[in-house]
């Protein structure tokens, strides 16, 4: 879980760097570390590894939040790993813990759909993590092969979300 703190207690409305909490979850990848935290004047960022999957997000989170949240998705997950297990280990995988969309609205169509074709760059869906909306682009051109995940459902960093074959 990543939880940013100024004096011990959670300030609102900050300015998270992205990219030094996907570094830093890279590094605890490499490493094999469980929990890294880093201290910068009155910022704190902690990264930490629980239960074989990093749950850390792009902005501070309530600990308990995605504790409870993880059983949901590892339910209803096996239904689709089952039935593709081979595809989902190239499967696009959500970079950070979050809430996934399908749309950019709730009347809106979906981003995409199985059997539609994608460019390099096309969003897909979205991660919010702390009321910020993170775009998940194709990693690559293709057309996609599954969506391993439904509209408003809590996700994991690392995640699989999409198979673009």
């Amino acid at each position: 879980m990543a939880e940013q703190k100024s004096g011990g207690k959670a300030k609102s409305g900050m300015n998270v760097d992205v990219s030094l909490v996907r570094e830093l979850a890279e590094l605890l990848n490499e490493t094999g570390l469980t929990e890294i935290e880093v201290e910068d004047n009155d910022r704190k960022i902690k990264v930490a590894r629980g239960g074989g999957v990093v749950t850390h997000a792009a902005a501070p989170v309530m600990a308990a939040a995605p504790a409870s949240a993880a059983p949901a998705p590892a339910a209803a997950a096996p239904t689709s790993e089952e039935s593709a297990p081979a595809s989902n280990a190239d499967a696009l995988k959500s970079p950070m813990v979050g809430t996934v969309y399908l749309s950019s609205e709730p009347s809106a169509p979906p981003f995409v759909n199985v059997g539609d074709t994608v460019a390099k760059g096309d969003t897909l869906l979205i991660v919010e993590a702390m009321k910020v909306m993170n775009p998940i682009n194709a990693d690559k051109a293709g057309t996609i092969k599954a969506i391993l995940v439904d509209n408003a459902q809590p996700v994991e960093f690392d995640q699989p979300l999409v198979v673009i074959g």
